[in-house]
């Protein structure tokens, strides 16, 4: 098979791809609207990951989080009120959802370029690919012109986004309920390259899962005690934490995923050839990772006069 390593070409490939994915985004729906949104966005992060590399994984886990729950709507980003419930106290959230004043900063300075015209949506869409870009990952296309959801749920944030502990079968039917396929899985979960997971969401992996490295499982428990400790952290890749690279299925190979999600993708499964290709062949994973990436932005986008462009991320107009 042949190896895409020149990014350009990546590049050129996934801009097509988001092109023509769904006619009612445009990569230039912001031309003439606000045309300095992208260096807008790209100047906050740059900011935002220098002062703390974690960032990058923070904002890509809330657009995954938000696109897993009715689509790429900015509904994480609402804030819970006395007579709205939002999704941040959802089990996958509460306590771990984090990157919110960073949205808050980016929309601020977007509304003095341009008011009322950007959502949070897109912010955060294009947030998710320039945190990933700044650290080492690939660059694609992010496909403009999603609206603000009004409403938020917090009830499909409990049973829509991945567990932790999920088995490669559900993993594989969570993804496809969204339209993602299993290598569109693979790809995307090699997010866990960067970032950093709570104790309490691998405690069960490192001291009752038999396929695990034991002086892996042995140095998480160092930090991750039987009981307590439930938010103390450790990276998701051990090798790389803050740059983006192929290390994460490297890690799989080892059984050194932190995860029992993460290892279910190397665990005699029918996505083991694929992991192990991506450890040898970061190219063709950050290709990949790339398109899944345009694929998963376009799960559902409110469009045209629905929903809102909201002032200010954490409320409904």
């Amino acid at each position: 098979m042949a190896s895409f390593t020149n990014p350009s070409v990546v590049f050129a490939i996934v801009s097509i791809l988001a092109c023509s994915i769904n006619a009612q985004l445009s990569a230039n729906f912001y031309v003439s609207t606000c045309p300095n949104v992208q260096n807008i966005v790209r100047v906050a992060m740059r900011q935002a990951v220098t002062r703390e590399p974690r960032m990058g994984a923070s904002i890509l886990r809330l657009f995954f989080h938000d696109c897993f729950v009715n689509g790429c709507d900015g509904s994480i980003l609402l804030d819970d009120t006395a007579t709205f419930t939002g999704e941040k106290n959802a089990l996958p959230n509460q306590n771990s959802a984090r990157g919110f004043e960073v949205i808050d900063t980016i929309k601020t300075r977007v509304e003095a370029a341009c008011n009322a015209t950007v959502s949070c949506a897109d912010i955060l869409a294009l947030a998710a690919r320039d945190g990933v870009v700044l650290l080492g990952g690939p660059s694609w296309t992010v496909p403009l012109g999603r609206r603000d959801a009004r409403t938020a749920s917090q009830s499909a944030a409990n049973t829509d986004i991945p567990s932790p502990l999920a088995s490669l079968s559900a993993l594989i039917s969570s993804f496809a309920a969204k339209g993602l396929n299993a290598r569109d899985l693979t790809a995307l979960s090699g997010s866990h390259t960067i970032g950093q997971a709570q104790c309490f969401t691998f405690r069960s992996r490192i001291y009752n899962d038999t396929n695990i490295d034991p002086n892996f499982a042995a140095t998480r428990r160092t930090t991750c005690p039987v009981s307590g400790g439930n938010s103390n952290l450790a990276p998701l890749d051990i090798q790389t934490v803050n740059r983006f690279d192929n290390d994460y299925y490297q890690n799989l190979m080892n059984r050194r995923g932190l995860l029992h999600s993460d290892q279910e993708l190397f665990n005699g499964g029918s996505q083991d050839a694929l992991a192990r290709t991506y450890s040898a062949n970061n190219a063709l994973f950050f290709r990949d990772f790339a398109a899944a990436m345009v694929k998963m932005s376009n799960i559902g986008p409110i469009t045209g006069t629905n929903g809102e462009i909201r002032r200010n991320c954490r409320v409904v107009n």
